[in-house]
This record gives structure tokens, sequence and C-alpha cells, in this order.
């Protein structure tokens, strides 16, 4: 007890000593509004990605016109991309989808919520009984042209939700074109 008196003594001797806060004669005021180069003097973010959070999520990395590149690996024509799986897809164009080509994707557990579908170079119509049949089994569908569709797919599997794509190749050159570069 006596020592606990003594310490609580020493700390109040040591705050009288230093005296009151120093007071600045003006204050400090921002005249210029701030820049991305003050912010980061201020606050600092490192972000470090170790690794996928799911290491089974499928990624187009990058398509071209004889096909497509997805977690690494050549996938060469039309594809259908399923949450763990890449298959070709028996179709040439937009005109040649039909119910049964879209079958795969309602049989499959868990079900698919969204197939993105992407039609070539141009985001083309696709017959409205197709539409309407998917809808009835409780899958949307979002028709764009390829490379939106790659962007879209990767999106949607990112945020975690239960994605297909069915791809056709956008006709043209056989330059590589990769997703990241093209978000740049």
């Amino acid at each position: 007890m006596a020592a606990a008196f003594v310490l609580r003594n020493v700390y109040r001797a040591r705050l009288a000593l230093r005296g009151p806060p120093a007071q600045l004669p003006w204050a400090p005021r921002r005249g210029h509004r701030l820049t991305p180069a003050d912010d980061e003097l201020y606050q600092r973010t490192r972000i470090s990605l170790l690794q996928r959070e799911s290491p089974h999520d499928m990624y187009i990395d990058s398509y071209n016109s004889r096909g497509f590149t997805v977690n690494g690996n050549r996938v060469l024509g039309p594809c259908a991309l399923l949450p763990h799986s890449v298959v070709q897809w028996n179709v040439g164009s937009h005109q040649d989808i039909t119910e049964e080509s879209f079958s795969l994707f309602w049989m499959l557990e868990p079900r698919i919520e969204i197939v993105v579908v992407g039609t070539g170079d141009r985001a083309e119509r696709l017959q409205s009984h197709l539409l309407r049949a998917m809808r009835q089994r409780g899958i949307a569908v979002e028709v764009q042209d390829t490379p939106n569709a790659c962007a879209t797919f990767n999106f949607l599997c990112h945020e975690g939700r239960v994605t297909g794509a069915a791809l056709i190749p956008p006709p043209g050159g056989a330059a590589l074109t990769s997703l990241a570069q093209a978000t740049e």
C-alpha cells in the first residue's frame, strides 16, 4: 500500500514538472484540396495476395479468335465454363444455340444462378423461347459480346456466385488479348 502511495505521488510530480501543453499561436489549416500524393503521406495501405481464396474458381485469363485461356489452360473453339470444369461447346455461331445446347447448364448440381453468353464480337439476340426456357428453370441469362462476357464471368466468379459461361470466340486477328491488359 505504501508503495502504491509513493508511485502515485511520483507520477503527479512528473505531471506538474511538465507544465501545461504548448499552445500554437495559429491553428494549422489546409488551404488546398488533398491529392492522392498527400493521402499517401498520411495513410498507407498495403495488400499482399498470397493465394486465391478458392483455388478451384474458374477465371478466364485471355481470349483470341481461336479460343480461350482458362486458369492457364488453353481451350480451342467455343466452350462452356462450369463451376469446376471446362467443356467444348458444339456451336458455331449464336444461330446454332438451341435448348439442347443449354441443357448442360440446368442438369448440374449445385444449380447455376446465371449463365453469361458470349456471342462473338457483337452482342446478338438469342431466340426468345431459349431465354424463356432458361428462366423457367430458374437460371438467368446475360447475353453480351465475348470480351464483355469474359469480364462479367470473372467478376461474378470473384463475387462467389455459381456462374456458368457459354462462349464463342470473337472472329478476327490471332493476337492474344489478355483480360488483365484490357482492364488497365
